[in-house]
């Protein structure tokens, strides 16, 4: 779809907001964990909360974003070693 492209290089002007980003990165990731991880409510059947397989899914994507917030965050650090 043509996603790459000479544009991209125009990214680096939001270089100086790295560190809102990653606060706000945390920040969502901090409720999300709330959300997820704590006690059940009570749920009428039915619902999707009553589900432990919707709750199990929810904790498995939780992890692969944190693995994916993590690798965004290190990214810039790591790859001047491989130069």
């Amino acid at each position: 779809m043509g996603v790459s492209g000479a544009w991209i290089g125009n990214l680096t002007v939001l270089e100086p907001y790295r560190p809102f980003f990653i606060g706000a990165a945390l920040l969502a990731l901090a409720f999300a964990y709330r959300r997820i991880f704590r006690r059940a409510r009570a749920c009428a059947p039915g619902e999707v909360c009553a589900l432990p397989q919707v709750r199990s899914a929810y904790k498995v994507i939780f992890w692969v974003v944190i693995v994916l917030v993590l690798v965004a965050l290190l990214f810039p650090y790591v790859l001047p070693l491989f130069y």
